[in-house]
């Protein structure tokens, strides 16, 4: 509920006509579906055998001879099936309403451009321009503090930016200029008009205080008369297990390319495809060891300058590809990850209820007051789990299979100790057992 209210008060009042919020929410609901089955099935669980257990109906039907374990039967009957129908939401509907949502809301956010600019952050969806700020606020979330506008029109870098302490965003209905008003800033440009990399460090450059300034920003390309249109289609959350695999071999190809292609380069940019071994009957004799010795000292220092400057050189093309190899490493681990976690997250059911089913009958609470924060506690260990398992699979730390299963892996024997335990009508510690155990370990010690 939070998500959806949080989505409506984003985008409701902002001129958004209200089928298009509707069909928003109704796509934002069916997305978090796969995420409410398994919340729901451990809640429930909880609150049943909480419940029975609380009216000693469970200790009943314990004296009549059956067991838990013929008591849940049917309940992880039911829960597989659900586990079926939360695998079949996140294989097609899922993916399908998230390739809706998504869409939606950016079209949305192109036709009011407003809205697509976040606080503290560069915001560059609008083209030709870096925005920032640090605040936004008011009404209609058309007030702005911190200001910084880079306008980056003329294709040679940051060189004309705009700072102000405060602003406003206006637009018109089916105007194609997005006004900012900006108060108490400055305008500072460089002129960098024909000049190489030396001569910019040393160029003119202007600076101007202004207590008032308008800019009108072309937004015609930006915005979208058609909110329907879909421009995104091959994020990873938006595709089913087929076209998961399929696009992600065909992106692994393109990776192993790219890879291939920059390790050419660079074994030719160092002219390493100039070395070669010769043969010893080839080598001069009169050539001494190490080859620097057969230059006199002046052109020793040429060679060693050559040499540096050509690693230098490399080492700074290599810095600079850096996060171009991480982004390009990360998305293909998303990739990975989405694929095990869909068929992992829709066994989330049957792991949550062999939770739930066996602490409700432990704690033997019904009703919504301890069941609902055990219920609460224990999904969000499982998602601080899942999301960690995420993180260190994108960043290749651990293997996207076993980044997707890890809550599982740790989660399942919880539930298969809790149900044993249950199971025996005991509790989850046995408190009395252990200070038990530490007296008699002293009483060793004592008659001794």
């Amino acid at each position: 509920m939070q998500a959806l209210w949080l989505a409506f008060d984003e985008i409701a009042g902002k001129g958004v006509d209200l089928w298009f919020i509707l069909k928003f929410l109704v796509y934002l609901t069916l997305s978090l579906v796969p995420m409410a089955l398994p919340i729901a099935i451990l809640l429930s669980s909880i609150m049943a055998l909480g419940s029975l257990s609380e009216h000693y109906e469970f200790a009943a039907i314990k004296s009549a001879g059956i067991s838990l374990y013929r008591v849940i039967r049917p309940l992880v009957i039911l829960t597989i099936l659900i586990s079926g129908l939360n695998f079949f939401f996140l294989n097609n509907v899922y993916p399908w309403s998230t390739f809706k949502q998504k869409n939606l809301y950016i079209n949305i956010k192109k036709k009011k451009p407003a809205l697509a600019l976040i606080p503290g952050t560069f915001n560059a969806d609008i083209p030709n321009y870096s925005i920032y700020f640090k605040e936004k606020y008011g009404e209609e979330l058309n007030l702005l503090r911190g200001i910084k506008i880079s306008d980056l029109s003329k294709r040679k870098g940051n060189v004309t930016r705009i700072t102000a302490e405060k602003g406003k965003i206006t637009t018109e209905p089916g105007s194609k200029y997005l006004t900012f008003t900006l108060e108490n800033g400055y305008f500072y440009e460089e002129d960098l008009n024909n000049r190489n990399m030396k001569q910019r460090k040393r160029a003119l450059h202007s600076k101007a205080k202004f207590d008032k300034h308008i800019i009108n920003i072309d937004i015609s390309s930006f915005s979208l008369d058609d909110l329907d249109s879909t421009k995104i289609k091959q994020h990873y959350t938006m595709l089913s297990l087929t076209q998961l695999d399929s696009i992600g071999g065909t992106k692994k190809t393109a990776y192993d390319e790219y890879i291939t292609a920059k390790s050419r380069s660079y074994f030719l940019r160092s002219n390493a495809n100039k070395l070669y071994k010769y043969h010893d009957s080839l080598v001069d004799l009169n050539i001494s060891m190490p080859i620097l010795d057969n230059f006199i000292m002046h052109n020793q220092i040429i060679v060693l300058d050559n040499a540096i400057q050509s690693i230098e050189r490399n080492q700074d093309l290599l810095k600079n590809q850096k996060n171009t190899f991480k982004s390009k490493r990360k998305g293909l681990n998303l990739y990975d990850f989405e694929y095990y976690n869909r068929i992992a997250f829709s066994l989330a059911c049957l792991v949550l209820f062999f939770i739930g089913a066996p602490l409700g009958a432990i704690i033997r609470k019904g009703g919504f007051g301890l069941p609902m924060i055990a219920a609460i506690v224990i999904f969000v260990v499982y998602f601080f789990i899942t999301q960690l398992g995420k993180n260190l699979a994108e960043e290749s730390a651990i293997s996207a299979l076993t980044g997707s299963w890890v809550s599982t892996l740790i989660l399942l024997p919880i539930g298969f100790f809790l149900t044993r335990r249950a199971s025996k009508g005991m509790g989850i510690i046995n408190i009395s057992g252990f200070f038990d155990k530490i007296k008699s370990f002293f009483t060793i010690f004592k008659k001794h």
